[in-house]
């Protein structure tokens, strides 16, 4: 864990490669957030980071979101994701809703080209298999917009754990 003082202080490699596990495999957010220190707060750090990626290209947040895993998928999963999917009892999952996800996630992919995001630990696997039907009637512009914002959320708490 890190204080917020550390975080200020760091040259801005050190700052890149200390904040990059707050947005999974991103680490141009952090790179390009780490000239507007000092921040006054966590809250102001995360508000920073996330206008980073409102500010990028939308290739860039495009990557942002490919970045991240399918839900319940069988990827290799980051420390972070693996604690994140596990709180919402992903890893314990009957054959009939790893199907469900399977296919979930295949159509969602074919219709948007990214991963379906949602804040797994602000979730249970529930109300992400009911959120999943629902989301796939949207279009892939409000998709997008619902991606960011879930990874801004998943980056809050990220942030969280790192500097308490």
């Amino acid at each position: 864990m890190l204080t917020l003082d550390e975080v200020n202080a760091f040259d801005p490699e050190t700052f890149t490669v200390r904040i990059r596990p707050v947005f999974e495999h991103s680490p141009w957010i952090a790179a390009r957030t780490a000239a507007g220190r000092p921040f006054a707060t966590r809250e102001a750090l995360h508000a920073a980071l996330c206008r980073t990626v409102s500010q990028a290209s939308d290739d860039e947040k495009l990557a942002l979101i490919r970045a991240l895993p399918d839900l319940a998928g069988r990827s290799v999963l980051t420390r972070e994701s693996q604690a994140e999917q596990k709180s919402a009892g992903l890893d314990h999952l009957s054959a009939e809703e790893i199907e469900r996800f399977t296919d979930f996630n295949r159509r969602y992919r074919e219709k948007f080209g990214f991963p379906f995001v949602i804040c797994a630990r602000r979730n249970k696997k529930e109300t992400i298999l009911a959120a999943m039907p629902v989301r796939l009637q949207n279009s892939r512009e409000k998709e997008i917009e619902t991606a960011l914002a879930e990874v801004c959320q998943i980056a809050e708490l990220r942030l969280r754990d790192l500097i308490p």
